[in-house]
């Protein structure tokens, strides 16, 4: 799992980066679909991608599951694991992405779980924590995201969105890249 801490100098670069843009494109190029699943962005991330105009040519499904019944009636994710890890985990978002892909059988998974604040968060899951499960058929991969708990929510949560963005562009990259080698 990889861990990315977000500081105040990079908040700026991540809110004004155009990652929807470059998902979409990526993904009308490649003629790829990609179902989203959101508890702690709580939709943007859909709502980014569906702003640009011709994006139902690659959304296949978007889903808010805010609670863990959701989670585990829609995503499969098993109520072991969230009662031993957590809603908001690792363990979790993989299980998540895994299940939205199995579910909706789309090129790439992305999911979110976190805590936004103000409220919530403890010491070993504060607020500003979030993990994005990205999936496909190949790969699944889970990244940490921490940013400064000092944030208002709405703020909060477009930083998680644009962070996840930019890491499922990154994911998609290095999957097309590796297919192209595979040919080769």
């Amino acid at each position: 799992m990889f861990k990315i801490f977000i500081n105040f100098l990079k908040i700026l670069e991540i809110i004004n980066n155009n990652q929807e843009y470059i998902v979409g494109n990526f993904l009308k190029t490649h003629g790829k679909t990609i179902a989203v699943t959101e508890s702690c962005t709580g939709g943007l991330i859909s709502s980014l991608l569906t702003d640009i105009s011709g994006s139902s040519d690659y959304i296949f499904a978007n889903f808010v599951t805010y609670s863990n019944e959701a989670k585990v009636k829609i995503l499969n994710v098993s109520e072991n694991t969230i009662n031993k890890y957590g809603a908001v985990s690792e363990q979790t978002a993989k299980e998540m992405a895994v299940g939205l892909l199995k579910t909706t059988k789309s090129d790439y998974a992305i999911a979110t779980t976190g805590i936004a604040g103000p409220a919530g968060g403890s010491i070993q899951k504060p607020v500003g924590l979030m993990y994005v499960g990205i999936a496909d058929k190949n790969d699944v991969k889970v990244i940490e995201i921490r940013q400064p708990k000092v944030l208002h929510r709405r703020i909060m949560k477009l930083i998680f969105a644009k962070a996840a963005l930019k890491e499922l562009y990154n994911f998609m990259k290095r999957g097309i890249k590796n297919e192209n080698n595979n040919f080769n």
